[in-house]
């Protein structure tokens, strides 16, 4: 069987950054299940797993735009500090959910001065060169109650 749209796939990753870095790894943890086709991967992973077969091993080079795309300093800005409930706890790192005009956006905190917060909309992958190294552990046919909730159900999936 192949990874194609509509499979359930499992693999073994680890993600790095043009520097060597790991950003994020399935070692000595579960492998990422997910169903292939619908959106659940950045593309250019899920490009590059399409037509593999369980035991195939690859790395996989991912440029911004077939990832979490360019970074838009647009989504950068100063707020008052005053539009946060507890300011004393705010600090770098911190991530809050923001209404705006196209929907709920995650903020992260960049920078905290006495008056002024600098939030960040940008994925905090936005405008990074994705590495992977991929391992395809399983493949097998999504249900079709899986395929209606946009989700894997069982073991390593969502259980309801």
């Amino acid at each position: 069987m192949q990874v194609e749209e509509k499979k359930v796939v499992s693999i073994h990753y680890k993600l790095t950054d043009d520097d060597g870095n790991i950003l994020d790894s399935s070692e000595n943890a579960q492998p990422l299940v997910f169903i292939h086709g619908i959106g659940m991967l950045i593309p250019g992973l899920e490009k590059a797993l399409e037509g593999k077969v369980k035991g195939d091993k690859l790395n996989v080079s991912v440029k911004p735009e077939d990832g979490y795309g360019e970074r838009d300093e647009g989504l950068t800005q100063m707020v008052p500090k005053t539009q946060f409930d507890d300011t004393e706890t705010i600090q770098i790192g911190m991530q809050f959910q923001v209404e705006t005009e196209q929907g709920v956006l995650v903020v992260t905190v960049t920078k905290v001065t006495d008056d002024e917060v600098k939030i960040d909309g940008n994925h905090p992958l936005a405008g990074v060169n994705l590495n992977f190294d991929v391992s395809v552990e399983e493949i097998r046919e999504a249900t079709q109650e899986e395929l209606d909730h946009g989700h894997v159900h069982g073991a390593g999936g969502h259980d309801h």
